[in-house]
């Protein structure tokens, strides 16, 4: 099964909306905040510790998110190395020519104190949700500063919701209907209802596939060539390729660029046209979405078209 890319298909730059910081931390931070909290991890090099918490094989999404209990202890509860792994984070995605990119991230989690039960083990300490938002938003800034790559901060509320990955179809149509869902995180299972396929395909709602993540999740056939992305891709919908948790799959945003490639035939005009939907769905204020769309149609050689986004 695919790990890191050896190679890179698609130079130009790209947006990624579907990244999970948690998922996303660089095993080295990992091993160094571990040995500086003292805390003991069953694992004392960094490949000892791949080995622990990367999937290389098809398995279930219970097992997958098994993963984090190996490590979250590490990071959660602690000041200096929340914001290392959001500052982390974005120097990563610049390297994979990430120009843009949103990180989802549950602050309860990196948490010691206002939250029941305190996660990962931990004794209470004095991080809160509300401090791990201003934390990771610092990490972010510098990172932003230092890299040159715009992250989603401060745009206001906005729902994108986890549906149809593990799920039936009926579970999106809740994530629309009664969440007022703007995006789909994964949503492969839309295809199985026709009905609601084609309300999406109307609508132009965003979905956000993770290829590698949906077969070593066991949501989807580990044959690519009947991916719920080739449907995607045939009937033009709106859609995006992201890596969900790098850190978990081994791989980076080239893996899943690489795999529709190889499998799903996926050329250099699809790569573009992808990645200017995920732009044209991205939570930025029209303002800032209008100067990056600007930036992919300049990089591209493609004529700008400028739309309404008052949907966003």
């Amino acid at each position: 099964m695919a790990g890191v890319a050896s190679k890179t298909l698609f130079h130009q730059p790209k947006v990624e909306l579907h990244c999970h910081l948690d998922g996303a931390i660089r095993l080295q931070t990992i091993l160094h905040f571990a040995k500086k909290r003292k805390i003991q991890i069953p694992a004392k090099n960094e490949d000892e510790l791949r080995s622990l918490v990367t999937c290389s094989k098809p398995s279930t999404l219970t097992e997958v998110l098994s993963k984090f209990s190996y490590y979250m202890p590490v990071i959660a509860g602690d000041r200096e190395a929340i914001q290392q792994i959001a500052y982390e984070l974005v120097e990563d995605k610049a390297k994979e020519g990430i120009v843009y990119l949103e990180a989802r991230y549950s602050p309860h989690y990196l948490a010691n104190c206002k939250v029941h039960p305190i996660p990962w083990g931990q004794t209470e300490g004095d991080v809160s949700p509300d401090e791990v938002v201003y934390l990771v938003n610092q990490g972010f800034w510098r990172g932003q500063h230092d890299f040159g790559i715009k992250m989603a901060v401060k745009y206001g509320i906005h729902r994108t919701v986890h549906a149809g990955e593990s799920g039936p179809a009926k579970v999106v149509r809740e994530a629309l209907d009664i969440l007022k869902a703007e995006r789909i995180g994964h949503g492969y299972a839309t295809i199985t209802d026709p009905e609601l396929y084609k309300e999406i395909l109307q609508k132009n709602i965003h979905i956000e596939a993770c290829p590698l993540s949906s077969v070593l999740t066991g949501a989807c056939d580990p044959d690519y060539t009947k991916h719920s992305v080739v449907t995607f891709l045939k009937d033009k919908a709106n859609f995006s390729l992201n890596t969900d948790d790098p850190l978990l799959f081994n791989s980076t945003i080239h893996t899943d660029y690489n795999i529709v490639a190889e499998h799903m035939n996926f050329t250099e005009l699809d790569f573009k046209t992808m990645n200017i939907n995920a732009a044209s769905s991205s939570f930025l204020c029209p303002t800032e979405k209008e100067e990056l769309l600007n930036l992919l149609h300049t990089a591209y050689g493609m004529k700008c078209i400028f739309l309404s986004y008052n949907n966003y």
